[in-house]
């Protein structure tokens, strides 16, 4: 086990530096001087200038990475090019929104697939199957940020129930802050939903084919038994990848919903710095949700040991 963690940590290392590397290289050694960017075109060279050198932007490509992944490593970000405030302070005070949304949406959609996946599975070819398929490929085919604006109109607009943006913020209490993020996390959660009942069905189809299966049938296990003690267990290899791959897609996906519903989150923030060509905190706010992919997948691939043994052995 020793041996394989030991790996998997490497393989997360050298990751996170590639990303660093590649994400440095895109926003930095692009073309065009972010100094003459950010005070415009009609800027007097000399006030370019002294701007190049307050920021560091004259120092060669090599130090200036150097010294970003120092930052990183002290937790100091640097300051704003457009707020003059700590980069590292401004992300934190968005996580506190965006990690929740994060959380409820593969929550809600650890649910609805594993309840819709397990349900078609054992109503194969039946109506239910079929009618829980038809909802999966609609589920699939919404934009979420259209689906978002459907439920603004109905819960915010129509019934009156939700807001339509907004966040009330947690000193008011966790309660309104869970009914703010509400409406934004099924709609990031409806699609992702969607393609991992999908997954779901399949993989546990193809178990339920197996000898082993019908070995315990035979023994006189109950069909329900055999699907929640032997069946779930071996097909969740692929249905936690996808998992993995949907966090993802949900990090993401919160530069739209956060726009939708004005939410001041992670996405917000990197929509508004884009905007003000504030590329330092692009830079940092990028790099950091690579980081949360690659350790989201470090966490499955260890998972993965503890699910099927024959794993952690196939690695050693």
């Amino acid at each position: 086990m020793s041996v394989f963690l030991l790996r998997r940590i490497l393989t997360l290392v050298a990751t996170l530096f590639a990303a660093s590397v590649i994400i440095f290289l895109v926003l930095d050694a692009l073309p065009g001087n972010a100094a003459q960017m950010l005070m415009g075109a009609d800027a007097s060279p000399d006030a370019v200038r002294a701007l190049t050198v307050k920021l560091g932007l004259d120092q060669p490509l090599t130090v200036r990475y150097l010294l970003w992944i120092k930052g990183m490593a002290s937790g100091d970000l640097g300051n704003s090019y457009v707020y003059g405030t700590p980069v590292a302070g401004l992300i934190a005070e968005r996580l506190v929104l965006t990690i929740p949304l994060a959380i409820m949406s593969m929550l809600i959609t650890v649910v609805l697939a594993l309840t819709a996946g397990i349900y078609t599975a054992a109503n194969h070819n039946r109506f239910g199957d079929v009618g829980v398929m038809s909802l999966t490929q609609v589920g699939i085919a919404l934009p979420n940020f259209w689906f978002a604006i459907l439920l603004i109109l109905l819960f915010a607009v129509k019934l009156q129930l939700l807001a339509a943006g907004g966040f009330a913020g947690w000193d008011d209490g966790i309660w309104p802050g869970i009914k703010s993020l509400l409406l934004p996390a099924i709609s990031l959660a409806v699609v992702q939903a969607a393609i991992l009942a999908r997954v779901t069905r399949s993989a546990v189809l193809e178990v339920l084919r197996e000898d082993f299966v019908r070995t315990a049938r035979a023994k006189g296990l109950g069909k329900r038994e055999v699907l929640w003690r032997h069946v779930l267990r071996n097909a969740m290899i692929p249905v936690m990848t996808v998992m993995g791959l949907q966090f993802a897609n949900l990090l993401a996906g919160t530069i739209v919903i956060e726009n939708v519903f004005y939410l001041p989150g992670l996405g917000r923030l990197i929509f508004q710095s884009i905007a003000n060509r504030d590329l330092i905190v692009v830079r940092n706010c990028v790099m950091l949700l690579a980081a949360m992919v690659v350790i989201v997948n470090f966490v499955v691939d260890v998972l993965y040991a503890f699910i099927d043994p024959r794993i952690k052995v196939a690695n050693l």
